[in-house]
């Protein structure tokens, strides 16, 4: 099985990410990552906020829904995390009593033909020890249009354990949508390690930012930019 910066350095635009594994240590962590080919795209960086991560533009430029969102929000004792404004959606519905199955239902890829990027979302329950679920809205490859929903429950993680979902598969030129999950493994043995990892799998052309939290601390999390060519904790 191939390690978490393998497949990711294997996949020269990932688009955006989320991870789900356990350290070497034990540690439970959840990351989350984007990339960019576009300036506009390379244009952000994750802001932290209270109880939540969203990704915003680094200038003056006006919201776009499809680059700027929620990307991680902890609330009534969930965590959700993924890649556009279906965090937010997601997250409301569990609030109001729904369970992760029924919060990510009716999930619909973006509008932004002809790639129709996924929306890829976890869900981990915070009040016990912490389970996750994984969900994909992909467009199907044949004539249908309506979205394909897997919804993916991820239990018992053991040390090194790691699930990985990427919005695209690419040689760097051509680009499209990828199958839903990727088993892997880790050495890290913390969130830091864990982030470094990351990081170093991404194509430094392509890469903007990414972050590591253990569930039940997001306020906490480690995050990583890539700004005129270095790399910037925040």
């Amino acid at each position: 099985m191939e390690q978490v910066h393998e497949v990711l350095a294997d996949n020269r635009y990932p688009g955006r990410g989320v991870l789900w594994a356990r350290t070497r240590g034990g540690l439970l962590c959840g990351g989350y990552f984007l990339t960019g080919r576009s300036a506009a795209s390379k244009e952000r960086f994750l802001r932290q906020e209270e109880h939540a991560l969203s990704v915003v533009p680094t200038g003056e430029s006006g919201h776009d829904a499809l680059r700027h969102y929620l990307a991680a929000r902890e609330r009534g004792g969930w965590l959700v995390f993924g890649n556009g404004e279906q965090v937010a959606v997601v997250s409301d519905r569990l609030h109001q009593g729904n369970g992760p199955y029924q919060a990510m239902e009716g999930l619909e890829y973006e509008p932004d033909p002809p790639i129709c990027t996924p929306r890829i979302t976890v869900v981990a329950d915070l009040r016990t020890e912490p389970h996750a679920w994984f969900g994909a809205a992909r467009r199907p490859r044949g004539h249908r249009t309506g979205a394909d929903l897997l919804t993916l429950a991820v239990r018992e993680l053991k040390p090194g354990d790691a699930v990985l979902m990427t919005t695209y598969r690419s040689d760097g030129e051509r680009v499209e949508a990828v199958a839903p999950l990727v088993e892997a493994r880790t050495e890290a043995g913390d969130r830091q390690e864990l982030l470094a990892e990351v990081w170093a799998g991404l194509s430094p052309e392509v890469r903007v930012a990414a972050a590591v939290f253990e569930p039940g601390r997001l306020a906490d999390a480690a995050i990583v930019h890539q700004r005129s060519g270095t790399t910037q904790p925040v």
